[in-house]
């Protein structure tokens, strides 16, 4: 990985304008992953007789409880941690993020084998010790394999080199949230952090272009603006084409009338990741609200939970937290963890210096986030 684009000078609006994109984005991507994971792999006509002709407009019953969140989101965690953790990390000269995110995903593989926190792994930090997160929400196949062992797949030697699936671009959007990184540095870390469980150019090249279109909305562009940027950073890439032909047809799709189960459908295709980056690009710009917009992205016969989530971090990341279903928020599962996590980024992002610093460096920060 090269250098950022170099400090990010914030004033105290910008740094709340940041803290509330940061939260939209974490909080969207799970109200979204919460939102469809009790239809998740049900076709439309399940869902409608299950919910009615509307099909599911509310968060339903999933995994013994209302909003309950899947693996995406609890990977979606871990990204953050290992985030956070490379900053940590960068003071001590030792600095490569797709390291460090190996590191937290491979913490997270933890959380699917052990019955709870291993209070014997000092450097674990503190989201590893939330027992909630050691809860087994569905994980693919592909990831169990690309983070059941040590060994960190990379673009040269990566895991599941025929993998397709979306599960990698779900847990990208806090990629985009570095916003004092240039755009194709975003990309490339999303992807060298994709190809370690989703090894096909189609899987890990969408991660890159979700990661860049929640980086440009984090600053501030427009949801149409931010994909014309990812367009434009993908055509350098090898085996680009699905990916950018999936983001021009959502883009077309906005102009073909009214939003419909069907056109979602069409645009998810078989599941894959190019297919569902373009579902939920067309959801979050044709939905007459965030609600709106998350609703038609999970009502439909693909992954409703990858759709969901996807969805819900374009828009989290377009309108900020404050932008998001109030009732939906107060019934999430993990919401104060969520939270927490989301301001602790906020914090390194905008004040690391003054965390962990030449000048000094907090014993309670570093307890959290370890540099070990």
């Amino acid at each position: 990985m090269g250098a950022t684009a170099g400090a990010v000078v914030w004033g105290r609006a910008e740094q709340q304008d940041f803290r509330s994109r940061v939260r939209g984005t974490l909080l969207g991507v799970a109200v979204g992953d919460a939102l469809g994971a009790p239809i998740d792999g049900l076709g439309l006509d399940e869902i409608r007789e299950a919910y009615g002709a509307e099909g599911l407009v509310d968060l339903g019953f999933g995994y013994g409880r209302r909003g309950a969140v899947t693996h995406l989101t609890q990977l979606s965690l871990f990204t953050v941690d290992g985030l956070i953790r490379a900053q940590v990390r960068r003071d001590t000269g030792a600095w490569h993020p797709p390291t460090d995110l190996h590191r937290a995903y491979l913490r997270w593989a933890a959380t699917q084998r052990d019955w709870g926190p291993d209070e014997r792994r000092k450097d674990d930090g503190w989201l590893a010790r939330e027992e909630w997160l050691y809860a087994r929400r569905d994980a693919t196949r592909s990831l169990l394999l690309g983070f059941g062992d040590d060994t960190m797949g990379t673009l040269e030697s990566p895991k599941n080199p025929n993998e397709l699936g979306p599960e990698a671009t779900a847990r990208s959007a806090a990629f985009g949230l570095l916003v004092g990184w240039e755009p194709q540095l975003v990309v490339q870390l999303a992807v060298e952090c994709a190809a370690q469980t989703h090894g096909h150019p189609v899987a890990y090249l969408s991660a890159g272009a979700y990661a860049v279109i929640v980086h440009a909305l984090a600053l501030g562009d427009s949801l149409d603006g931010a994909v014309q940027r990812a367009l434009a950073l993908l055509t350098a890439r090898p085996g680009h084409e699905p990916v950018s032909d999936a983001l021009q047809h959502a883009l077309g799709a906005v102009r073909q009338g009214m939003p419909t189960p069907a056109r979602v459908e069409e645009l998810a295709a078989d599941g894959s990741a190019d297919g569902l980056l373009s579902a939920a690009v067309y959801c979050a710009l044709v939905g007459e609200d965030v609600r709106h917009g998350l609703c038609l992205a999970v009502n439909h016969d693909g992954p409703s939970a990858a759709a969901g989530a996807l969805t819900g971090g374009l828009l989290g990341a377009l309108h900020g937290e404050t932008a998001l279903p109030p009732a939906w928020l107060a019934e999430l599962e993990g919401r104060p963890t969520l939270l927490e996590l989301a301001d602790d980024f906020a914090m390194e992002m905008t004040q690391g210096p003054a965390l962990h610093g030449p000048a000094g460096a907090s014993p309670g920060w570093l307890a959290r986030y370890p540099r070990a």
